[in-house]
């Protein structure tokens, strides 16, 4: 992982990218040229990819990883964070456990930003920060108390991001998906799919792919500096 001539400009440093959104958006970026970075539990299954195994819920998980991660972005001019590790337990407010709510916030929202702590002396100016929200950072639906919860303040850290970074080049965006055709989504069942399908506009589910390419966008556009962007095909309301 050291530095030389043939590092790449441009890094991404990705959580969570064994699967889904994070395994499409992790092979989007490495085919455009980028170094890429996974910090997740399970290998991305990509050659080329750089994988440093943590658990982001797991108290002082940074110092295990932190001196190959620094030394993973050494010398990379623009560095894109994409904070995508996310848990979502069941559980409505009245049945929410306290240690429930603790786990989801530490991976969903505490890790983001210890990993920004980590790299913001490694962002050069043109870097940028993307928060990988849900639907469920505006709305919300019943019987996942925790997410809702972490989601809601996960677009309020990304508007934070925002301010706080004035004036460094650095901008941020909080990229909110719809129903995505992922793993974890397809454990509904078919008819479960069917009926999510229906509710976009479109009327079928998202693809991961879709959603990589609204990250990439993001990451390279500093316009969308401080916005929330719906990935979600359109709902249909109601």
């Amino acid at each position: 992982m050291n530095n030389n001539a043939d590092t790449p400009s441009r890094a991404l440093v990705i959580t969570g990218a064994s699967r889904g959104i994070g395994l499409a958006t992790a092979s989007r970026f490495l085919e455009s040229g980028y170094k890429v970075v996974n910090i997740s539990r399970t290998p991305v299954a990509i050659d080329g990819v750089v994988q440093l195994c943590a658990d982001l819920s797991a108290p002082d998980w940074q110092d295990a990883i932190a001196a190959d991660l620094l030394a993973a972005v050494n010398g990379v001019q623009t560095l894109v964070a994409v904070h995508n590790a996310a848990l979502q337990p069941p559980g409505a407010v009245q049945d929410l456990q306290p240690e429930v709510l603790r786990q989801v916030m530490e991976l969903n929202v505490v890790a983001p930003t210890i990993l920004n702590s980590l790299l913001l002396p490694h962002m050069g100016r043109g870097s940028a920060i993307i928060y990988i929200g849900s639907t469920m950072s505006f709305k919300a639906t019943a019987g996942i108390a925790a997410y809702v919860a972490s989601k809601h303040a996960v677009l309020g850290l990304m508007r934070s991001t925002c301010q706080d970074f004035a004036g460094k080049g650095i901008h941020t965006a909080c990229v909110c998906p719809g129903f995505t055709d992922t793993e974890m989504l397809r454990c509904f069942g078919g008819d479960a799919l069917e009926h999510l399908a229906s509710r976009s506009t479109q009327g079928r589910l998202v693809q991961p792919e879709e959603v990589a390419a609204s990250i990439q966008f993001c990451a390279e556009n500093p316009v969308v500096n401080g916005s929330l962007v719906k990935a979600d095909l359109g709902f249909v309301e109601g």
